[in-house]
């Protein structure tokens, strides 16, 4: 087997498909990058058993034999990261050493049978769908954020997704936040789709696809895939419903506050200086009066507040959130105003966006957000 590629796509084709091998297992072969190579087009697959890429070269490539090997992903895109030449030539030798060669570097590693690759699973296409690429990543954008960490919380590690005609909703939380985003889809879906996707798997897609990429979505059993021209990934889905979760977000406020999210934004990442000593805590006190102040307890650092004016409606109210979750959510909204809303200290406080009158968008998106408050 013997091929040469272009260093540049080289080193764009590991980029992708190392975002689903394992870097620490007890299995040795899922560190590995399989590589089929054909006359045509070489597939690289990475397969860490949760989630699998298969990517398939096919233009600027000069291909003068046929084979299919393994090589360790960690050490060979290393490598060639270190690599300045235009072109890389790669030769399978049978004393199963692979030698990869430029104008000025020379490299042999060992390279492992393709049989010990465990499989991808096959596609069954029970239900199929075509979605815009830039609808899946801004909808994951939307609720990411508010998924549990896996290691912490595996069971709330995911994202909700109900796809029904044009309807569109993804759905995530950590018990602590709830977001849902609702977008309306260019064109109906022939079938309805519901899936728990793993947080983990949203998170790779997001990075490897391209905004330009128009994206089939397939499930089967316990399996869903992404496919675009070139990129395929692979993900297991988990198992269970999302809690019915639609009584969660209020629908009656004492208090509703309007601000502005830029300034907002500020004055959180100011007082988060402060606030880590004492877990990210601030008071919000919101006065009839057009104002807001928010302030921290006294730290060994020092404590801190600051005023802003809000819009206000209806009552005055003192509530203690976590300002960094205040800060993450008010960086996946677009609109330059924001609406902040609840009922009294102890219960939800909901985050939306308020539409710009010079930048009106169409009504078929919509973003909600909760924050439960701290009890102090």
């Amino acid at each position: 087997m013997k091929f040469s590629i272009k260093t540049v796509e080289l080193k764009k084709w590991l980029d992708i498909v190392n975002h689903a091998t394992a870097s620490i297992t007890t299995t040795p072969i899922l560190e590995n990058i399989l590589l089929k190579v054909n006359f045509n087009n070489i597939f690289l697959t990475s397969n860490n058993l949760e989630m699998a890429i298969e990517y398939v070269l096919s233009e600027d490539l000069k291909i003068e034999s046929e084979w299919a090997f393994c090589i360790p992903s960690k050490l060979f895109t290393s490598y060639i990261a270190l690599i300045t030449d235009d072109e890389v030539h790669i030769e399978l030798l049978w004393n199963e050493s692979l030698k990869i060669e430029t104008t000025s570097w020379k490299l042999k590693i060992k390279w492992t049978d393709a049989s010990d690759f465990p499989l991808i699973p096959s596609i069954k296409e029970e239900i199929s769908l075509n979605i815009k690429w830039n609808i899946i990543r801004k909808s994951i954008d939307k609720t990411l954020f508010s998924s549990a960490e896996g290691n912490i919380r595996p069971t709330l590690a995911w994202i909700a997704v109900n796809i029904k005609w044009s309807d569109a909703i993804f759905a995530s939380t950590d018990s602590f936040r709830l977001s849902e985003y609702k977008v309306k889809l260019e064109t109906e879906t022939e079938s309805p789709f519901y899936g728990i996707v793993p947080s983990k798997t949203a998170s790779q897609i997001k990075s490897i696809l391209s905004d330009n990429d128009d994206v089939k979505v397939i499930s089967w059993e316990n399996q869903i895939a992404f496919l675009s021209w070139n990129t395929k990934v692979y993900s297991r889905l988990l198992n269970g419903k999302f809690p019915d979760y639609s009584s969660f977000f209020p629908t009656s406020f004492s208090t509703k506050a309007e601000i502005n999210r830029i300034d907002l934004m500020g004055a959180l990442k100011k007082i988060n200086l402060v606030s880590r000593e004492n877990n990210y805590s601030i008071k919000m006190s919101i006065g009839a009066e057009t104002w807001i102040l928010l302030e921290t307890s006294e730290t060994q650092i020092w404590e801190w507040n600051v005023t802003l004016v809000w819009s206000i409606e209806w009552e005055d109210n003192i509530v203690w959130v976590n300002s960094t979750y205040f800060l993450e959510v008010l960086g996946v909204i677009d609109t330059t105003h924001v609406s902040i809303s609840f009922e009294n200290p102890l219960s939800p406080i909901m985050i939306s966006p308020i539409t710009d009158p010079e930048n009106s968008k169409s009504n078929d998106t919509q973003f909600k957000h909760i924050i439960m408050p701290l009890k102090i």
